[in-house]
């Protein structure tokens, strides 16, 4: 039984209070009442998540936490004690992040990057926004055009900075983003360099449509300086396609197509127009 985490256990049996869950080695943790499916019978088996509750005993939830053992999550601070902070994450008990895990001093109402792990003293689930100890500590073996889970963690003048399948710091390029992303937002996105000094390159596209990116990222600087609107479409002539954007008719369509399934263009009888402009 994993601390922490998930848990698919089987349900041994029924109390008053609820459900006692066992794993395969007999060990037994409560599922108090509010959480136990209608339909539960002795025998069955349950996805839980396991962590401790405010008497220090293990107890289960069918709720979902915001982050479990090992992942980062964004999370609002409920309230600063003699202990820490103690953050939402979606289960009854909050979050307790130390003051020894706390970048800067956290306030009620504030929002923070944290990382969840397991107190190995005090054997507790405990939060830390001291997240960069956290990451780039395996080799980034990943492959070129893998998807991985991208969580968006900050803003540079180049991008977005992001966290890889919550083990590694990568970043996404801001001329390659087609739509708006926050802080907090999470996404799968595909893997397209790890540079010789370990720091990682990621899409938020398959790589299939790399090339395509940088076309229309070329038509889209077109537009803007021409007053958001170009007498280009899939009818215009090749040479000149390769003259204005450096590729082939095919390889402009494919951009055009994307460009217009993000909704950043329209297509027009005269040409392409940007969204919004008049």
């Amino acid at each position: 039984m994993e601390i922490g985490k998930y848990n698919t256990l089987r349900i041994a049996r029924r109390v008053d209070f609820g459900l006692y869950l066992a794993d395969a080695d007999g060990n037994e943790v409560l599922l108090p009442t509010r959480y136990v499916p209608d339909a539960a019978q002795e025998g069955d088996e349950l996805t839980v998540f396991v962590y401790h509750d405010n008497e220090g005993r293990p107890i289960a939830t069918t709720d979902r936490p915001a982050a479990t053992v090992g992942e980062f999550a964004r999370m609002r601070v409920r309230q600063v004690a003699a202990a820490g902070a103690f953050l939402e994450w979606g289960l009854m008990k909050d979050l307790l992040v130390p003051f020894r895990e706390q970048k800067i001093p956290m306030q009620a109402g504030q929002w923070h990057i944290v990382y969840v792990y397991l107190d190995h003293i005090t054997h507790r689930v405990v939060g830390s926004a001291r997240i960069d100890k956290y990451l780039d500590n395996t080799p980034p073996r990943y492959t070129r055009g893998q998807a991985v889970d991208l969580f968006v963690t900050g803003e540079t003048e180049l991008g977005y900075k992001v966290i890889i399948n919550h083990l590694h710091s990568g970043l996404l390029y801001r001329n390659e983003v087609f739509r708006p992303l926050r802080t907090g937002d999470r996404a799968t996105g595909y893997i397209k360099e790890v540079r010789e000094d370990d720091k990682i390159d990621v899409s938020l596209y398959p790589l299939g449509y790399d090339k395509i990116d940088g076309i229309a990222d070329r038509i889209l600087e077109a537009l803007r300086q021409n007053g958001g609107a170009l007498s280009m479409h899939d009818k215009s002539d090749a040479d000149e396609i390769r003259a204005l954007f450096g590729c082939s008719k095919k390889s402009f369509k494919q951009a055009v197509g994307a460009l217009y399934k993000r909704h950043l263009i329209t297509i027009e009888p005269t040409g392409l127009r940007l969204v919004g402009e008049d």
